[in-house]
């Protein structure tokens, strides 16, 4: 009869589907094991998981690994970035150093070097030290405009007292507070004329 029929289909359809199901989960459960035993059953992050814990964007991470800085971390047998707690610290370098201003092609020297072993210590200590020695000149570079900053501020404050610019561009080095002195003598003078000669003369407003 037809409802019988109908009965067979359903029963031949259920059928089929439970065995899709247990295929799905035999196959599941056979790549949990095989991960885990890759992974020594450490926990494994996405990207956008280890990015969360580092506070940055995932594109971030998504860029590290486009230039080549992430060859430390392991994929899955689909391609995708399994990060583990161990890759932390080096994502951490990664950003420290592009902070610091060093160029992709250098961190990615480093990272190879690193990988390289003991051997290249020394190579590794070289490629810090000289980074120390760019990001202590840009610190300074940035005191010296931070010094600048807070003198302006300190000569608008007094004009506004004062009511005018014309009261301030006229005080002599010794009305001006001692660490704001050199600053205005750096304004006022160009590399290797006599800075004295220039103390009364006025600044722009």
């Amino acid at each position: 009869s037809s409802s019988r029929g109908i009965s067979l289909t359903e029963r031949a359809a259920c059928y089929i589907l439970d065995e899709l199901i247990i295929q799905v989960k035999l196959h599941f459960k056979s790549s949990v094991i095989l991960t885990n035993s890759q992974r020594g059953n450490t926990m494994v992050y996405t990207v956008g998981e280890m990015a969360k814990m580092l506070e940055v964007p995932a594109s971030t991470l998504r860029y590290y690994d486009k230039e080549g800085l992430l060859p430390f971390v392991e994929r899955s047998p689909g391609g995708m970035r399994m990060f583990q707690e161990k890759d932390f610290e080096w994502l951490q370098v990664i950003g420290c150093l592009k902070k610091a201003g060093m160029p992709l092609r250098d961190i990615r020297v480093y990272i190879e070097l690193a990988m390289q072993g003991d051997d290249t210590i020394g190579e590794r200590l070289a490629l810090f030290e000289h980074q120390r020695e760019v990001l202590r000149e840009q610190m300074e570079q940035l005191q010296r405009t931070m010094d600048v900053l807070d003198y302006k501020c300190w000569y608008y404050e007094t004009a506004r007292e004062a009511g005018s610019v014309g009261a301030v561009q006229q005080l002599d080095a010794a009305q001006i507070p001692e660490r704001f002195r050199s600053v205005r003598g750096e304004l006022r003078s160009a590399p290797g004329t006599d800075r004295s000669s220039k103390e009364t003369e006025g600044e722009i407003a």
